[in-house]
């Protein structure tokens, strides 16, 4: 891949608001090129889908997040793939990751409650055939993601000093 293309997917994945006459202006290329990058990198599953990243923390919304971790017997032709993809069709699961260590994939998964993540994980994910254990972990605050900080230097609380 041309480094122009890598600064402009790179621009794109910043703010995919940019039209291609801003675009063309930030790189140099020509806004026609441009759009039938975006257009070819949409066909060829480069470009997956547009979307912004929202903090449902300041909106009020109750949500909750949790990593889990899943150990799976790995089918002999398919290795982890077929489970995965049957997991990935949850509308609970968000993420699903091949990984090393102890566990095989890890999920990220998005309810309206801890009991409701809860419920996912015991009556459709443990029961999977393949699914050996699982491992859950709550999120309890996002300080980050997709490279967008969610928590700036003013909005972390200060702590009383304690002294003996």
């Amino acid at each position: 891949m041309l480094e122009h293309d890598r600064q402009l997917l790179r621009l794109i994945e910043q703010d995919c608001r940019l039209s291609p006459q801003d675009l063309a202006i930030q790189t140099g290329l020509s806004a026609d090129y441009i759009q039938e990058k975006i257009r070819q990198w949409e066909a060829d599953k480069v470009i997956v889908q547009f979307r912004p990243l929202i903090n449902w923390e300041k909106t009020g919304e109750e949500t909750v997040s949790a990593l889990i971790e899943v150990r799976v017997l790995p089918q002999r032709g398919v290795g982890f793939d077929k489970i995965a993809k049957r997991i990935q069709k949850f509308p609970e699961v968000k993420n699903v990751l091949l990984i090393s260590g102890g566990y095989d994939l890890a999920l990220l998964i998005e309810g309206r409650s801890m009991q409701e993540v809860a419920l996912f994980v015991a009556e459709k994910l443990a029961p999977l055939e393949h699914v050996q254990s699982t491992a859950t972990h709550f999120v309890l605050r996002r300080y980050k993601q997709d490279g967008v900080e969610f928590i700036g230097e003013d909005e972390i609380p200060q702590r009383l000093v304690v002294s003996p």
